[in-house]
């Protein structure tokens, strides 16, 4: 399954760079993308409004592994936690 990968930065109320990737299927429209980026924001505890549309920038496709291919099927996005996030995987 090719994915479409939006890289996405926000800043917690602290000043904190939280930086994640949202992997959705190829072809997923900019709005759901980010729409996933501000409800992750609100699961770790972060405000949808530390995180713009500007920063939720389309990246590249890429062939996704087993593991996000499950969430996908099952969620239709999956969060790539990186720096600043609750459990990066990075």
């Amino acid at each position: 399954m090719n994915i479409d990968v939006y890289d996405t930065y926000a800043q917690s109320e602290n000043g904190q760079l939280i930086h994640f990737d949202v992997f959705v299927k190829k072809g997923t429209s900019k709005e759901l993308a980010s729409e996933y980026a501000q409800n992750f924001l609100k699961t770790i505890g972060s405000t949808d409004q530390s995180l713009t549309l500007t920063h939720c920038n389309f990246c590249h496709v890429e062939q996704a592994s087993q593991k996000v291919q499950q969430a996908i099927n099952d969620n239709d996005h999956y969060i790539l936690q990186l720096e600043g996030c609750p459990t990066p995987e990075l």
